[in-house]
């Protein structure tokens, strides 16, 4: 019986540990959750646009520049805003056909599809967010720019307009 008292008090005060110490850990009232981190733009190259009859520069970015598996892979995911002058340019080793689609993307954006000749092939305008279909490149490009719906457009980009870009040191 005094053996049976001395593992309930045990177990007893275990219990009791366990539960200031688990409890420690939870949120007090009135405390701030940490939460995620915003994905934020991070400069890392500038780029224009030259319109293709006049050779003269219809607007210039700042770009973020995926050139990796990852970053190719996860592009302007889970990114809450954009500003009109940023960008994003893929970059791939080979032209080749390409398709993107918006999974997990929180903004619309317009996609431009590049050729090797550094010539813009394809346009697609406003990209809806969180739709996971596929958008073709329509033949094969080298890189693919992405700006904020509505840019194209504002800034009169057309097929047959060049970039120019830079990565910076």
């Amino acid at each position: 019986m005094q053996n049976d008292l001395n593992t309930f008090r045990r177990i007893s005060i275990l219990l009791l540990f366990l539960a200031v110490f688990v409890g420690s850990g939870c949120k007090e009232e009135g405390e701030k959750s940490l939460g995620t981190e915003a994905i934020t733009f991070k400069k890392e190259g500038e780029l224009s646009v030259l319109d293709a009859e006049t050779d003269s520069t219809l607007i210039s970015l700042d770009i973020e520049i995926a050139s990796t598996d990852y970053e190719v892979q996860t592009g302007l995911m889970y990114r809450e805003e954009m500003a009109d002058q940023q960008g994003m340019l893929f970059v791939f080793e080979e032209e080749a056909p390409h398709s993107f689609y918006m999974k997990n993307t929180l903004i619309p954006l317009d996609i431009l599809f590049i050729d090797r000749e550094l010539t813009i092939v394809n346009i697609h305008r406003d990209a809806q967010p969180l739709n996971e279909a596929g958008i073709p490149s329509g033949g094969p490009v080298q890189y693919v720019l992405e700006v904020k719906a509505g840019m194209s457009d504002r800034w009169g980009l057309e097929v047959g307009d060049r970039i120019l870009y830079k990565k910076l040191p």
